[in-house]
């Protein structure tokens, strides 16, 4: 048991979820993961994009003693749960990457001494000296594991990171997991209740052989011999209509679709330029877009974000880059311009439309060059093996390693440098250095989110003499001195965003500030960049020595090879139900037509168009011969039966021989 005495009572766990989140009662399987973790069980819970899944660790976390951990890679979603968390009076806080040394062993002293209930980790913070001493000191009541299909080498977003929390459940063994996910096969539910099993010395040596687990669609819990608890939920999304549009010009559908379907809407597309192209073309259709990728500064994606967050801003042209941990709900329209690698992946970013229950679409725009394109990704994406050998060999020169050196060396790389040294392309670079990764030669970072630093360069008298600062400039200084301690002596991490709150400022406004004190010498500024690393995990080899064995290479090549394959039949598959092949991809045999997708409709204007053409139809056309617009209510003079009439009339509008605007018809 992890929870206070209370726990047992299930009216405890109901009056916090009332007290702090205003709900009467708990909505699908909540209740039944909240029971199982507050019972000490390791429990693995797969819910929809939507389905609540915060509410199955924040509301035990509060019912327990200690700290719940939480392990995510979602900067964004650590950052708004914690700041919604404290405006209900819950004390969290996150760790992540452009924190100060000062700031981390701050928060990790005051879980120590039991002031914070609930604690947002990335998953390479585990790693940390640092962290591990200070976790061996805490109490901590359960291990929250988010978006846990990324612990799975045969999830499509494996993350080797995460394969460090089995590790640290070594140092608290009395600690369950409580692992989620939006997103996972029946392969991948087995493989992350494997990776994140306590180490059992008593075990075969063939773990898997030894587990039988029985996965619940209904609230029911899995049974021993399994290692967890596991509860589904069904991945049905019936407010989501999911269509599959073939286009030649995919730019004008994407116009046509978006002038169609009123509200807030999101665009996903393949690369950062596409983003910024798409969204230039959206607004110079008179359609109101904004653009945002990884690439960007942490200043910008978060004044879009918020843009976009308060519709401000209608469409959100985004690279996989955005989305997740981002809350709101009434988004209407999905549309990917540029086919995803896998069905999880776009089930997880169609997902993000309908949150609020209403009507929402998801909407693949395909023709046949997205064939070829998805074709070409599993060669970019696994280059010849004598490549990724060549790339490491070149890697050395760019370095000046030597063979039998550079153990633990680090270095910044410069992929478009390294490309050009070489004469290379980055995509398979970029795979090449992944497969090194996965196979134990080094370690690639990609794109080291580096927090901008600031220290003031005269002293703190001189600069309270200062005179002829600008509003703006007096402004932020005012905001560090006030948030940060210590610019005087070192330099202090610092977020643009933050300050820009306090200052009533933009965070653009506040970069060009910072800028502007530094050219003054009152302070120096190092701005935030993104930069990728690569870390040598051994002594480098003599290239012909190299090994990448089949788990790294030819399987995970095969699974990639079957995930693209997937996403090509549910584009090209005409005559099932895409809700029913989505939910058939996830494990669920038994499910039904939803009637809303562009193969159900079609289904449906095919058996209707018989009918429609007959009396019914002639009717209509005959009430429009004249050419003048008919209010659509005159439709009830017609003396035919109502059902029959509207069959015929949305054949009709469907095939364009009619229109229809502001509740009048015309030919």
């Amino acid at each position: 048991m992890i929870c206070s005495k209370d726990w047992n009572s299930n009216e405890n766990a109901k009056n916090i979820l009332n007290k702090y989140w205003g709900y009467d009662d708990f909505r699908g399987i909540q209740k039944e993961i909240i029971e199982s973790i507050g019972s000490g069980h390791d429990t693995l819970g797969l819910m929809p994009t939507g389905g609540g899944k915060s509410i199955t660790f924040q509301v035990p976390a509060l019912c327990s003693e200690g700290t719940c951990i939480v392990i995510t890679p979602l900067i964004a979603l650590m950052k708004d749960q914690v700041m919604n968390l404290r405006r209900h009076g819950i004390r969290a806080a996150a760790i992540y990457s452009g924190l100060s040394r000062e700031e981390i062993v701050t928060i990790l002293e005051n879980c120590i001494f039991g002031d914070i209930k609930i604690l947002y980790v990335s998953p390479e913070r585990l790693s940390s000296e640092l962290f591990r001493t200070k976790l061996r000191h805490m109490k901590v009541s359960f291990i929250t594991v988010d978006e846990a299909h990324c612990i799975s080498q045969w999830g499509y977003d494996f993350r080797p990171s995460y394969l460090e929390i089995a590790d640290i459940r070594k140092d608290l063994p009395n600690a369950p997991v409580l692992a989620l996910t939006a997103t996972a096969t029946p392969l991948v539910v087995e493989d992350i209740q494997e990776k994140l099993s306590p180490i059992d010395p008593r075990a075969s040596s063939n773990p898997r052989a030894s587990r039988n687990p029985r996965v619940s669609s209904s609230p029911r819990i899995s049974s021993p011999p399994s290692p967890f608890n596991v509860f589904k939920m069904s991945f049905e999304r019936k407010n989501l209509a999911y269509v599959v549009r073939r286009a030649a010009d995919k730019r004008d559908e994407l116009i046509h679709i978006l002038n169609s379907v009123k509200g807030c809407a999101i665009v996903y597309a393949r690369s950062r330029r596409r983003t910024k192209e798409v969204s230039d073309m959206l607004n110079e259709a008179g359609i109101s877009a904004t653009f945002y990728h990884a690439g960007l500064e942490t200043a910008t994606k978060d004044e879009r974000q918020k843009a976009w967050q308060n519709d401000e801003t209608r469409v959100m042209v985004a690279t996989n880059a955005f989305g997740m941990g981002i809350d709101k709900p009434d988004v209407r329209l999905v549309i990917h311009i540029d086919c995803p690698d896998s069905l999880e992946a776009y089930f997880q970013e169609a997902g993000r439309a309908g949150r609020d229950g209403f009507k929402a679409y998801a909407v693949l725009l395909y023709n046949d060059a997205d064939h070829r394109k998805l074709d070409k990704r599993i060669a970019d994406t696994f280059p010849d093996k004598d490549y990724v050998k060549k790339v490491y060999e070149h890697l050395a020169y760019f370095y000046q390693v030597g063979v039998g050196s550079g153990y633990h060396a680090t270095f910044e790389f410069n992929i478009d440098k390294f490309c050009h040294s070489f004469r290379h392309f980055p995509i398979q670079v970029d795979s090449a250095l992944k497969i090194l990764n996965r196979a134990g030669y080094i370690e690639y970072t990609e794109e080291q989110d580096n927090q901008a630093r600031v220290m003031f360069t005269i002293g703190r008298n001189d600069l309270y003499r200062l005179e002829n600062n600008s509003p703006n400039e007096e402004k932020v200084i005012t905001a560090l001195l006030r948030n940060y301690g210590g610019l005087f002596v070192d330099y202090n991490f610092i977020d643009e965003s933050f300050i820009a709150s306090q200052c009533d400022l933009k965070p653009q406004q506040v970069y060009l500030v910072l800028k502007s004190l530094s050219e003054k010498h009152i302070l120096h500024f190092i701005p935030q960049k993104k930069t990728p690393y690569v870390r040598y995990l051994q002594r480098r080899e003599d290239t012909e020595h190299i090994q990448i064995p089949p788990v790294v290479y030819e399987e995970r090549k095969e699974q990639f090879r079957q995930r693209i394959h997937a996403m090509i039949e549910y584009a090209t598959t005409d005559n099932i139900c895409r809700s029913r092949q989505l939910l058939r991809y996830f494990g669920e045999t038994e499910s039904h037509d939803c009637r809303q997708c562009d193969v159900c409709l079609s289904d449906r204007h095919d058996s209707a168009k018989e009918a429609a053409l007959t009396a019914e139809a002639h009717a209509i056309l005959e009430l429009l011969s004249d050419g003048k617009e008919h209010h659509i209510t005159e439709l009830r003079d017609i003396q035919l039966p109502t059902e029959q009439l509207n069959v015929a009339l949305e054949y009709l509008l469907a095939e364009e021989y009619i229109h229809q605007q502001d509740g009048f018809i015309s030919r």
